[in-house]
């Protein structure tokens, strides 16, 4: 062997040896400290195997009736999971599918979710598993091909769409979205005018962001969509602020349908379904009948849900927000993409390494920090657990809720699709913390109320809080569960379209930047961050449901 090539084997070897001795210390540690039960600075393996809401574990904010849904329960049910289940010592390879087979089986049969799809890529492969029914009044059984509505992850594939188009220089990220769509107009002028692409992407716009027009079926559906756009108002000026807006991903879907020449769904399926691979992957109600479709279904934590009276409420104009539909397996293949740096399976470079790190980079701070991630990038919400960096998104259509975790340089990516069921997302933390421990080695952070409640006087927040179709009033409760509540409910267009929901405030912590209170509807629902803060110029807002939502008296 010539002695360079002897040198670099060596190298190689000795740099192997180490990794694998540190990784065999470091496993070492934790089994002694797990043994001896002490804490070595974070929950172990299974150590709460529902526990609270996470940094980005929680209902996407999206929901399509406007209304914010908690996380997970701090509090997990006796039968939910026993010592013996726990992933506690070595972490088996391969990847044991039977083993999570039935753990899937078991949560699903705990929290009656009627049906669900995981999807899990690590070690370079994907894994998936189907468990229970896609329609409790057909039986017809959930398997890895059933295809389910992934809501708002939807907007991460818009965004893909997008810095497609800015890699090859037909889009200015920072240029004003007039530039390219001469007929775009929000109620306010100034904003109408300043308003770019990027501030679109991360959700910095202040554009309200529950605007649905159904438009029809036509291929003009986005055109007409964004035309009638024009008296949608403002949450916050631009920039100011993050608050999640829908209405800015179907700018975003317009945007890609003026400079492809195609209809969004059409650049969707040549730009990146095919080129992925995702053959299971499509937005139009005539695609999904080629594939056996799950049911929404809705009904409170603990009970049994019941079949939604429609498949789909959604019109053809929320596609670029909301509209796509995908086997868990599929949604793994494209967050593959962020995870590969930019190529496919293949190999084939589909986007620019530059335009991935783009979109996992931390565009802005959020106010709360746990929902979907402490910073939000370009298409994705980001998070950090124990050093380890990664993305996702969720999504919730009406009666089926969806989630994506990924942590790129771990190599893993965790797709969780459910067609509904109040306890979905407890379901999904407990597979998520469960696979990231096992897989990555991580602890998902916890969130919830403080274990002492420190002492906060709750008269600068009482008041109503006021956006476009919705209103929130916040009143002391100087006795019952909890600091403060807030009754949510419908206004202008939307009063009396749902009954008024009430969370009850825990504080978690209070700063002079911002007081965060953790809230619930009752003992069996998640916690859900409740932000106040204000912004530069004087103006109290709250973050709820991870939409900034001004004091309004």
């Amino acid at each position: 062997m010539p002695k360079k090539l002897n040198r670099e084997v060596s190298e190689l070897v000795e740099r192997e040896v180490t990794k694998f001795v540190d990784r065999t210390n470091r496993e070492v540690a934790k089994a002694v400290s797990r043994t001896l039960g002490v804490d070595d600075g974070g929950a172990q393996d299974g150590d709460t195997c529902d526990g609270n809401a996470q940094d980005g574990n929680t209902r996407d904010g999206n929901t399509y009736d406007g209304i914010p849904h908690g996380g997970t329960t701090g509090e997990r049910p006796a039968s939910d999971c026993t010592a013996g289940e726990r992933l506690a010592g070595e972490r088996p390879t391969p990847f044991d599918l039977a083993r999570w087979q039935a753990r899937l089986d078991k949560l699903l049969t705990v929290h009656h979710i009627p049906g669900a799809a995981l999807a899990v890529l690590a070690d370079g492969e994907i894994r998936e598993l189907a468990s229970g029914i896609l329609h409790t009044e057909t039986g017809v059984a959930a398997t890895t091909d059933s295809v389910f509505q992934i809501g708002s992850i939807s907007k991460g594939y818009t965004a893909t769409l997008v810095m497609l188009l800015a890699d090859a220089g037909k889009l200015d990220l920072d240029a004003p979205v007039v530039d390219v769509l001469p007929d775009f107009a929000v109620a306010d002028t100034e904003a109408t005018r300043t308003i770019t692409t990027r501030q679109l992407l991360n959700h910095t716009s202040g554009i309200e962001g529950d605007y649905v027009n159904d438009t029809g079926r036509g291929d003009d559906c986005l055109a007409r969509y964004v035309e009638g756009a024009r008296n949608v108002g403002m949450t916050n000026p631009p920039g100011a602020t993050m608050s999640y807006s829908s209405t800015a991903y179907n700018i975003l879907g317009r945007i890609v349908e003026v400079l492809t020449g195609k209809t969004w769904d059409e650049a969707l399926n040549e730009l990146l379904c095919a080129p992925l691979g995702l053959g299971h992957t499509m937005t139009l109600p005539e695609e999904v009948l080629r594939f056996r479709a799950a049911m929404g279904h809705t009904g409170e934590p603990g009970e049994d849900p019941v079949p939604t009276p429609l498949w789909n409420m959604l019109p053809r104009s929320a596609g670029p927000y909301g509209g796509i539909s995908a086997t868990a397996a599929d949604v793994a293949r494209f967050a593959r993409l962020f995870v590969d740096g930019g190529t496919a399976a293949d190999g084939t470079r589909v986007l620019s390494a530059e335009a991935v790190d783009a979109m996992l980079t931390r565009e802005v701070e959020m106010p709360d920090q746990w929902f979907l991630g402490a910073h939000w990038g370009l298409g994705w919400g980001l998070f950090e657990w124990d050093g380890a960096r990664g993305f996702g998104h969720d999504g919730s259509t009406f009666g089926q809720l969806a989630y994506l975790r990924a942590i790129p340089e771990q190599g893993i990516a965790i797709v969780l699709l459910t067609n509904g069921g109040g306890a979905a997302p407890r379901v999904f933390e407990t597979l998520c913390r469960e696979l990231t421990a096992e897989l990555a080695g991580v602890t998902m952070p916890e969130f919830g109320p403080a274990a002492e409640e420190p002492a906060v006087d709750p008269r600068p927040f009482v008041g109503s809080y006021r956006r476009e179709g919705f209103l929130m009033t916040v009143t002391d409760r100087p006795s019952g569960e909890g600091t403060l509540q807030v009754k949510y409910e419908g206004a202008d267009g939307l009063t009396g379209t749902f009954e008024p929901l009430f969370w009850n405030l825990f504080l978690v912590s209070d700063t002079p930047s911002k007081t965060v209170f953790a809230g619930r509807r009752n003992a069996n629902d998640g916690w859900i961050p409740v932000v106040f803060y204000a912004l530069p110029d004087g103006a109290r807002y709250v973050h709820f449901g991870v939409r900034a939502t001004a004091r309004s008296e």
